[in-house]
């Protein structure tokens, strides 16, 4: 098959990785800095160019699109959904994962696990609003954050109305969650591929930071997650209509609760704690699902 992958930079370890199991398959992978196509987008004969001359025809495309770069990356993902190659996660469910409150309230809907979320738009509403996830310490996100930039907690009431008013002010979208102390600083990374999670590893906050992110100084470790937390996050990259998703879990006294759900996982981290070649489960997966005129849209919302 010839498979694009749309990815910023080809040196990246989880776009390398990818590119060498296509090969070793007896693919033919092309790296596509995403930026750089440009469509022509018409009902006839809609078409990418790259460097000045028209893409040729693949067969499959894995979009490994920032969240700084998602209006655009999706754009491009979509032209190549109109012209008929078979996309390893759609369009539609990248938006979607992408948006953290409509991922919220579509897995509520689904009876998934997770945190207590409240989210508001008056400043007079602050104490109601905290009130209401069950009071300090708790989480503050903002909604456009990401490897846990723009993620504080409050341990007290008053620190949590500051900072709440101050990201307010700014004009900022915020949503406020409950603080799962008993997880103890850590979290469960589930990399889903299909219907099954195909690898999984415990993050593990350093020494007095709450956030598990490895780009904040968290580290990694292979760990057995049970058959409730397996289930859990199938069920998550259904909801959002993922094939491929980083789902962070987090251990509860009331069982496994969702945090996130990432539609662009990376590769290195849970290949290097798990041993496990998550990038030919990709390839493999594609070989299995990938026809013309594939697309589909799963999911709700």
């Amino acid at each position: 098959m010839k498979i694009a992958i749309l990815s910023r930079n080809a040196k990246l370890y989880s776009t390398r990785r990818l590119v060498e199991a296509g090969q070793q398959r007896g693919h033919e992978v092309t790296v596509l800095d995403t930026l750089h196509c440009y469509m022509n987008i018409n009902s006839r004969e809609p078409s990418i160019h790259y460097e000045g001359a028209e893409l040729p025809e693949f067969d499959a495309v894995i979009p490994r699109i920032g969240a700084s770069i998602t209006f655009y990356g999706t754009a491009v993902l979509r032209q190549f959904e109109m012209m008929g190659v078979y996309p390893l996660n759609e369009s539609v469910a990248i938006s979607r994962s992408r948006d953290k409150l409509r991922s919220m309230q579509l897995m509520a809907r689904k009876g998934i696990g997770m945190p207590v979320t409240g989210f508001a738009h008056s400043p007079d509403d602050i104490p109601d609003l905290i009130q209401m996830v069950g009071g300090a310490p708790l989480v503050i996100k903002l909604l456009e954050g990401t490897q846990g930039i723009g993620v504080v907690l409050a341990e007290t009431r008053k620190a949590a109305e500051s900072v709440i008013e101050a990201f307010m002010g700014l004009k900022a979208n915020i949503m406020v969650q409950e603080f799962i102390k008993e997880a103890g600083g850590a979290d469960i990374r589930c990399f889903v591929v299909g219907d099954r999670v195909v690898a999984a590893m415990k993050r593990q906050a350093q020494d007095g930071e709450f956030r598990s992110n490895l780009h904040r100084g968290g580290t990694a470790s292979l760990i057995r997650i049970t058959p409730e937390e397996r289930a859990t996050a199938v069920r998550a990259a259904k909801t959002m209509g993922l094939n491929v998703a980083g789902v962070d879990i987090l251990r509860s006294n009331h069982g496994p609760v969702i945090m996130e759900v990432n539609s662009s996982p990376g590769i290195e981290g849970i290949e290097a704690a798990t041993g496990i070649d998550v990038a030919s489960r990709i390839i493999e997966f594609i070989e299995k699902n990938a026809r013309i005129n594939h697309t589909r849209t799963r999911g709700q919302g």
